[in-house]
């Protein structure tokens, strides 16, 4: 069976945008699964897996400290998300990471960061909180790491 090699530019753009994929990623998921996005996108999670699993040991002293604040100021959560790299805590993909943690630490009250990255994300229950973290670490190239969080609500 042949690999189709002429994928279009409209599918790779679809796909990145899907998945936050490189250009060349998203091409070489494309050409391996003959077109199916579908399942170029089960190539690229799987990449993604495997691109994290190889950053997971590497020092994260950079980063930075994002906070929630939900329902009139009765419920808020604080987060510190590091990185390796200044340059990537600067980053819109890091800190929509950093604000969207926040917000499910807010909503769901996890007990510590294992439990954490163990829940299902909030705004996709078909994905758990450490695969939206490996989603960034595979866009940014750096290890990604939730160090501490935080919640308060009135009354507790």
């Amino acid at each position: 069976m042949t690999k189709i090699t002429n994928i279009s530019v409209k599918d790779v753009k679809k796909l990145r945008g899907e998945t936050g994929a490189g250009v060349m990623d998203a091409r070489k998921a494309l050409i391996e699964a003959d077109g199916d996005a579908t399942k170029a996108k089960e190539i690229l999670k799987t990449k993604g897996t495997e691109a994290t699993a190889k950053k997971v040991d590497r020092v994260t002293p950079q980063g930075l400290v994002e906070t929630y604040v939900h329902a009139g100021g009765k419920v808020g959560a604080m987060v510190y998300l590091a990185c390796e790299t200044d340059f990537v805590a600067k980053t819109d993909e890091f800190k929509i990471l950093a604000k969207e943690l926040s917000m499910q630490v807010a909503a769901m009250n996890p007990k510590d960061t294992d439990v954490l990255l163990k829940q299902e994300y909030i705004r996709d229950p078909g994905k758990t909180v450490k695969q939206l973290v490996g989603e960034t670490i595979a866009k940014t190239g750096e290890n990604v790491q939730i160090k501490r969080i935080t919640r308060f609500a009135l009354g507790e």
